[in-house]
C-alpha cells in the first residue's frame, strides 16, 4: 500500500532476495567508528565466538571445531534466558575443557581487545542472517572470520581475503586452519572502504540525493 511514497533501504543485498515484493531504494551497509577498533598485525593463537547463546548463532559448531581441531577458543555472549541455558547445557557444555571455556557476557572495551587479539573468530552461523556486525567489528581490529555460508556471510566476508566462507563443516575446519594466509591490514583497508561510517553516510547521501532527484 505504501509501496509509491516510501522509499526502503536494505543493509544489505541479501536482505532485498528475502522479500522481492519490496520496493528497495537502495543497499547501504552498516558502518562502525573503525578508529575505535584497535588493529593488531600479530595474533595470538586462540580462536574467538562472540554472539548470544542461540541455536542459529552455532555457538555448538564453534566449540566442536575447536574441540576437533585441538584449538583454544573463547566463547562470549549473553546467556540470560532460559532456552540459553537449556541449549548451552545441551549442546555447548559438553564440548567445553580446559582450553574451550565460556567467559560469559563481556563489555565493548574486552570485546574488542579479544578481537583484536584473536587468531580469527569463528561465525558458523544457522540462520539467514541480514548483516553480521560482529563480522564486521572483527575485521577492523585486523582478525579474520571464518564462517559458514548463510546469509549475507558471503557478501560481507570476502573469502581468501578478510576470512574464509566454507560450505560444510568439513571446509570450516580446513579453514580455521589456514587463517594465517589471511593479511590482517586488508581485513581493516577493506573495512575501512566498506563498512567504515563514512561509507555509510556517502551511501545514504547518496540515497538522498537520488530520492530528492
Amino acid at each position: 500500500r505504501l509501496d509509491d511514497r516510501v522509499h526502503l533501504v536494505a543493509i544489505s543485498d541479501f536482505q532485498r532476495e528475502l522479500t522481492p515484493e519490496v520496493h528497495y531504494t537502495a543497499t547501504v551497509h552498516n558502518g562502525i567508528d573503525v578508529e575505535r577498533h584497535p588493529f593488531r598485525a600479530d595474533k595470538e593463537d586462540f580462536l574467538l565466538f562472540v554472539g548470544r547463546m542461540n541455536p542459529e548463532k552455532g555457538v555448538h559448531l564453534a566449540a566442536e571445531a575447536a574441540n576437533r581441531l585441538g584449538r583454544p577458543l573463547l566463547i562470549a555472549g549473553k546467556m540470560a534466558e532460559p532456552a540459553e541455558e537449556a541449549y548451552f547445557d545441551a549442546e555447548v557444555k559438553p564440548h567445553l575443557t580446559e582450553d574451550i571455556e565460556y567467559i560469559g557476557q563481556i563489555d565493548e572495551e574486552t570485546k574488542l581487545d579479544l578481537y583484536s587479539r584473536a587468531a580469527a573468530t569463528l561465525m558458523p552461523i544457522q540462520w539467514a542472517e541480514p548483516f553480521g556486525l560482529g563480522m564486521v567489528e572483527s575485521m577492523a581490529c585486523g582478525t579474520p572470520v571464518v564462517a559458514l555460508r548463510n546469509g549475507s556471510v558471503p557478501e560481507i566476508v570476502k573469502d581468501g581475503v578478510t576470512g574464509f566462507v566454507a560450505d560444510d563443516m568439513e571446509e570450516f575446519l580446513a579453514a580455521i586452519d589456514r587463517v594465517e594466509e589471511i593479511d590482517p591490514a586488508e581485513c581493516r583497508r577493506l573495512v575501512e572502504e566498506r563498512f567504515s561510517i563514512e561509507a555509510m553516510v556517502s551511501g545514504y547521501e547518496q540515497v538522498y540525493a537520488s530520492v530528492s532527484a
